[in-house]
């Protein structure tokens, strides 16, 4: 009986094994994860689990029962130590376990700061895991100092849970500005002053040169002399592809576990998806960190483990909530000449990228219809007049062919 073998239980691995079963596959499963934990969504994260506002079951991507229905074998707890790819096994423990397919789904991990500046220091975190943010919700208590460096998506989201809570919140951004490399300063200078408006201090152009403390935080030193109190530390830095066992192995790496369109590695029956996988996109190669990508991605795999020959063709989308502001992002923005704005309308307001009459992403601020046309949009390649997404009169359903 032929067996799969996932390494990774987050959103891609859980999506694998699943569409496997949904698309008739009857032989063995196994997900093996690091973690204890079922497998679980890993947004809700930095949002309304640390906030106090969903509970760890409710983080479950699947009922307990699901993997024992499907007879999908569940090892948690327990680390891949070795792939070899020419027998076919993989290390766990004192064990080696055999497969006909193994699937890399490996996920990523997060940028820290180094132990040399004090990111080794007590008080300082991370969020990445359910284990993490476990660690640090005793520390969100009112009145209290918390500085994040980093003004991604993580870290804002972060500090959003922090103003709602009644910390003293600081957030340092080395870039000009925060969101710089992910986002236009349209979208930018909205979320700085949103921020603002909830008594976070956001400081953009400011490096940070150590961590204050002897075992346990207690400020940050920054670049030019000055020091800031803090009773924690939340670093949002960016996260890394976790390619150490596919490194190891042998297998091709290039900005992540190189794959080709099908999802397939450079080592005979080794597949790979989510956040630790690279694949060819518009004569390039990409790697996506998003739920969606996890997800379809996977979905893709699992397919072609059972030989329907798809080719993956990605749909960027990503979101992030702070504060009552939801954002919706379709499309890419990599390359944009033109930023146009749509609304304010109510709370609603949009950004559209364009790359001369070419629309390339959407940044949608409590409007989802933007998000949704935007996004139809661009999975139709649409060539469209910049002029007529500005004209409050248009109605952007009109813009669908």
């Amino acid at each position: 009986m032929a067996h799969v073998v996932i390494i990774g239980a987050g959103q891609a691995g859980a999506a694998c094994a699943a569409k496997l079963r949904a698309l008739g596959f009857n032989g063995q499963i196994t997900i093996i994860g690091e973690e204890s934990a079922l497998p679980y969504q890993r947004p809700p994260l930095s949002k309304a689990y640390l906030l106090g506002e969903m509970d760890q079951e409710r983080l479950l991507l699947r009922s307990p029962d699901f993997y024992a229905d499907q007879s999908i074998t569940l090892h948690l707890g327990m680390p891949v130590t070795a792939i070899d790819t020419a027998a076919q096994t993989i290390t766990l423990g004192d064990e080696y376990l055999a497969y006909d397919d193994l699937v890399l789904a490996t996920g990523s991990i997060p940028r820290r700061l180094p132990a040399a500046v004090g990111g080794d220091l007590d008080g300082t975190y991370t969020i990445r895991t359910l284990a993490y943010v476990d660690a640090m919700r005793s520390e969100f208590v009112a009145g209290r100092k918390l500085v994040i460096v980093g003004g991604g998506y993580i870290g804002l989201e972060a500090a959003a849970v922090g103003a709602n809570l009644g910390l003293d919140v600081t957030v340092l951004e080395m870039a000009p500005r925060i969101l710089q490399r992910v986002a236009a300063r349209e979208t930018s200078d909205y979320f700085r002053a949103l921020h603002k408006e909830h008594g976070v201090k956001i400081m953009e152009s400011t490096s940070l040169d150590r961590l204050l403390g002897e075992k346990h935080v207690w400020g940050v030193r920054l670049a030019d002399g000055r020091e800031l109190p803090a009773d924690f530390i939340i670093t949002g830095l960016g996260i890394l592809p976790a390619t150490g066992l596919a490194e190891a192995a042998g297998i091709v790496l290039e900005n992540g576990i190189r794959t080709d369109d099908m999802g397939r590695t450079s080592a005979p029956h080794v597949w790979a998806a989510g956040d630790c996988a690279s694949f060819p996109w518009q004569g390039g190669r990409l790697r996506l960190e998003s739920v969606g990508n996890a997800i379809d991605q996977a979905e893709t795999v699992a397919a072609n483990i059972i030989g329907m020959n798809t080719p993956y063709v990605a749909q960027p989308w990503f979101w992030s909530d702070q504060y009552d502001t939801k954002l919706q992002i379709a499309g890419l923005n990599t390359g944009y000449d033109l930023i146009v704005t749509r609304g304010p309308e109510e709370n609603a307001l949009s950004f559209w990228y364009f790359r001369g009459k070419t629309l390339l992403a959407v940044d949608a601020i409590n409007d989802s219809r933007a998000y949704m046309v935007g996004k139809r949009l661009i999975e139709q390649g649409c060539s469209l007049d910049p002029v007529a997404i500005s004209d409050p009169t248009t109605s952007l359903k009109t813009l669908l062919r």
